[in-house]
C-alpha cells in the first residue's frame, strides 16, 4: 500500500473529510471523496469547492467525488472514515461486505459510538472482517488550516506499527507532518475528551472569567484525561503529546473549534439548542460527554470538570 498511486476512499464530505481528501490528492494518492448528499457532491464536482464547509479551498483536479458508497469503498486500498461519531457504526456496517481483501481502514472521527458508548476501534473490530488493519488519525488540526496548506502535525496510532507508518506516509507533506504510535485507546480518548473540556473552557471565556481560569481548566482537564487514560490502559506519553495536550490546547483556545464556540455561547447565556443551531454543524461534545462521564464512573475516577459539563449540557444547572 505504498507509493503515490495508492487508492484511497475518504468517507464524509464535511470540513475535515474534505480537507484530508484535498491533502491526500495533493500528495499524489488516487483519492475519492464520498458524501451522502448527491446534490452536494454534484455541486462540488461542478464548482471544485465545498461551498458549505470549506469555501476558500479549491479541490485538486485529481480528486474524484462520489455519492456511491459501496463502489467507492470496493475500489480502495485504504478507507479513511471522517463521518461524525454517531454515523460511524452505520457506515462501517454498510462497507464491511464490500471492503477489498487486504484493504486497511483508518478514521479521523473523534468521539465514541453513541448507541453503545464504546470506543470506535471496538466497533471497527466487531463489524469489519477479522484481520483488517485499523488506525486512528488524531491531533490538533483545524480543517480550514489544513485545506489551505498551513503547517499541521497529527499522530496516527495502530496496533500494527507498519500500518500506522503507511497511513502516516500517505498524509505526510511539506506542511503536514504525521507521527505514529501504538496506543489506540490513549489516542482515541484524547481526541474525544478534549471536546468536553473545550466546552468548559469556552464557557469560562464566555462568562469573562479571565485567562487564569482558562489555564486552570486546561491544566486540570489534562489531569482528568491522564487519570482516565491510566485506568483504561492508555499511555501517559500519548496524552502528553499531539493526541492529548496538543489537541486540548488547540480546541480550548482556538475559535475555529465548534466545541469551544458552544461553550462561549453557553457562557453568554445562549440556550443549548440555539447555540448548537447557530454553529450549524455536529458538535461532538454533546454526545461525547455522556460516555466520558460513564467511563469515569465505571472506573471509579473523579472527573469534576467533565461532570459539570454534563450537568450544563443536560440543562440541570446554568454555567454560573
Amino acid at each position: 500500500m505504498n507509493g503515490p498511486a495508492t487508492r484511497v476512499a475518504v468517507l464524509g464530505a464535511g470540513s475535515w473529510g474534505t480537507a484530508l481528501a484535498i491533502l491526500l490528492a495533493r500528495n499524489g494518492a488516487r483519492t475519492t471523496l464520498w458524501g451522502r448528499d448527491p446534490a452536494a457532491i454534484a455541486a462540488m464536482a461542478a464548482t471544485r469547492r465545498n461551498a458549505r464547509y470549506l469555501p476558500d479551498a479549491e479541490l485538486p483536479a485529481s480528486l474524484a467525488l462520489s455519492d456511491d458508497l459501496e463502489a467507492t469503498v470496493a475500489a480502495a486500498e485504504l478507507v479513511l472514515v471522517v463521518t461524525p461519531s454517531h454515523a460511524f457504526g452505520d457506515v462501517l456496517r454498510r462497507i464491511a461486505p464490500v471492503l477489498a481483501q487486504g484493504a486497511g481502514l483508518a478514521w479521523a472521527t473523534k468521539g465514541f459510538d453513541p448507541p453503545s458508548g464504546r470506543f470506535l476501534h471496538e466497533v471497527a473490530e466487531e463489524v469489519l472482517p477479522p484481520g483488517t488493519p485499523l488506525a486512528v488519525v488524531t491531533g490538533p488540526s483545524f480543517a480550514k488550516e489544513v485545506a489551505v496548506g498551513l503547517p499541521t502535525a497529527v499522530t496516527v496510532h495502530a496496533d500494527d506499527e507498519a500500518f500506522a507508518h503507511q497511513v502516516a506516509q500517505l498524509l505526510h507533506s511539506p506542511s503536514f507532518r504525521a507521527y505514529t504510535g501504538t496506543d489506540v485507546i490513549g489516542a482515541e480518548l484524547g481526541g474525544a475528551m478534549k471536546n468536553v473540556l473545550a466546552v468548559a473552557t469556552g464557557t469560562a471565556d464566555g462568562m469573562k472569567l479571565g485567562l487564569n481560569a482558562r489555564a486552570g481548566i486546561i491544566t486540570r482537564g489534562l489531569n482528568e484525561m491522564l487519570r482516565l487514560a491510566a485506568a483504561l490502559g492508555g499511555k501517559p506519553e500519548t496524552l502528553m503529546g499531539l493526541a492529548g495536550v496538543g489537541d486540548l490546547v488547540l480546541t480550548c483556545t482556538g475559535d475555529l473549534s465548534r466545541n469551544r464556540r458552544l461553550g462561549l455561547a453557553l457562557g453568554r447565556g445562549v440556550p443549548l439548542k440555539e447555540a448548537v443551531a447557530e454553529i450549524g454543524q455536529v458538535v461532538e461534545s454533546v454526545e461525547t460527554v455522556n460516555q466520558v462521564v460513564a467511563l469515569g464512573r465505571a472506573a471509579g475516577i473523579e472527573l469534576p470538570i467533565s461532570e459539570q459539563v454534563l450537568r450544563v449540557l443536560r440543562e440541570e444547572i446554568t454555567p454560573a
